[in-house]
């Protein structure tokens, strides 16, 4: 391929022009191992669960919160603190582009959208002078994992659906975050292993379609008191004008001493709102991601709205960013680069909170002598204020005591500091907090 002749380590190609018979059943979508239908009747695949309107939006919440975040190469410094590594290879990689077809926005929500679909994700990488300067998208439904029984390592089969030959890679030449496994190897597909919630949203789906679109009260039998000559012409009379959407709840004038008779299930009956609701919620389970955040606000309030956000970050983006961060740091550095760098998202702007919240934190933060004004002014996005200015001076209050002397001897510098009380901590002569008398 085109992009594989930039590669000193080009991948194995087998003898066979053709996906072996298990790959072809698993592209064609045949039942193979946990793959099929479900009780609901619905066929259930990760790209028929997107047209599930709670798993496309909770798909897309999560990859495009991912790829939203700013991912840094960072190098660690001696002192404690670290520094972005501009210079490194890898920071263009994962900060800008990882190749010449798509931006890291982009790549990232592919790889974030084929790990909530297939539970994996995989990208081919490209090396130069031994570092990886390019990432190349893997579909992850052509892609077979599987340990080798002769070396008993890992070895990534791919069949290719551009040029028709299958492809071996070693691991050292694929990029592949998992997600939720049980051996290991390879992440289980979250659509295979809740098939019967997502099986059943489709359901409703299906079956709410269709009672919309044959308005006129499907299930219904009209009786004549006598004999129909034409029963057809009759049908099609009643539902050309009662049938569809534009005719529902038309009043219905019956001759001849006709009868209309239901025999349907009506959709309250068969509690079919309720049904779809809770099917939002269970689709929601299954991401962990709040209701709200796909467009249910049914029990969301001003109070829990703000926590639930937060605990979204915490509990549902962070394990994902965890496990990108790992990956890439295994995967993409060679073991002496991991003791000198390390990538890292950037959650600040998830966690900022409202307005009151963050600037009651900054006080705090600026009076407890662990915050300067640069560094508040930089966590809103300001212009810093010169040095020379006191931009990036540390300062606590004046009446601070240390704990070791039990408050009995002055604390040093007591007259440098913003919001200090000169002598606060002066001996007591017996006088302090007393009235002086006059005379």
């Amino acid at each position: 391929m085109r992009i594989f002749g930039r590669s000193r380590d080009a991948p194995k190609k087998e003898q066979r022009t053709a996906p072996s018979k298990e790959m072809q059943d698993f592209i064609r979508g045949v039942d193979v191992d946990f793959y099929g239908g479900s009780n609901s009747g619905v066929r259930v695949d990760e790209m028929r669960a997107l047209q599930t309107s709670a798993v496309y939006a909770c798909v897309k919440i999560l990859a495009e919160t991912v790829a939203s975040l700013p991912l840094h190469l960072y190098k660690k410094g001696k002192d404690g603190k670290s520094e972005t590594a501009e210079q490194h290879p890898l920071f263009s990689c994962l900060h800008d582009s990882p190749n010449e077809e798509c931006t890291s926005f982009e790549f990232r929500e592919t790889m974030m959208t084929s790990l909530l679909l297939w539970g994996n994700a995989y990208a081919r990488k490209i090396r130069k002078n031994g570092h990886v300067t390019e990432l190349w998208y893997l579909k992850p439904q052509l892609m077979t994992v599987e340990r080798d029984t002769n070396t008993g390592k890992i070895k990534y089969t791919y069949s290719d659906d551009i040029t028709n030959q299958t492809i071996v890679y070693t691991p050292d030449q694929v990029f592949h975050i998992k997600g939720l496994s049980v051996d290991g190897v390879v992440g289980l597909s979250p659509i295979a292993q809740a098939r019967e919630a997502v099986g059943l949203s489709l359901a409703t789906e299906e079956y709410g379609a269709k009672f919309f679109g044959n308005g006129a009260r499907p299930g219904g039998v009209l009786e004549h008191p006598g004999i129909l000559k034409d029963p057809e012409k009759l049908r099609e009379s009643w539902n050309k004008v009662y049938q569809g959407t534009r005719n529902s709840h038309k009043v219905a004038v019956l001759e001849e001493g006709m009868k209309y008779h239901t025999i349907g299930i009506a959709p309250e009956d068969a509690q079919f709102l309720e049904t779809r609701k809770y099917q939002v919620n269970e689709i929601c389970r299954i991401f962990r991601v709040p209701p709200h955040l796909v467009g249910d606000l049914e029990r969301a309030t001003f109070s829990n709205i703000e926590h639930q956000s937060i605990e979204f970050v915490q509990h549902t983006i962070r394990p994902w960013l965890v496990r990108w961060e790992q990956e890439i740091s295994r995967s993409l550095l060679d073991e002496k680069e991991r003791l000198l760098y390390f990538p890292k998202f950037n959650v600040d702007g998830l966690m900022r909170g409202d307005y009151k919240s963050r600037m009651e934190g900054y006080a705090v933060g600026r009076q407890n002598g662990w915050l300067s004004i640069n560094d508040i002014r930089r966590l809103e996005d300001m212009p810093l204020i010169p040095k020379e200015d006191g931009g990036d001076t540390y300062l606590v209050n004046g009446n601070m005591k240390s704990a070791s002397t039990g408050g009995e001897e002055k604390q040093e510098g007591g007259s440098d500091g913003e919001g200090q009380e000169g002598t606060a901590n002066a001996p007591d002569d017996g006088t302090s907090g007393k009235r002086k008398r006059k005379g």
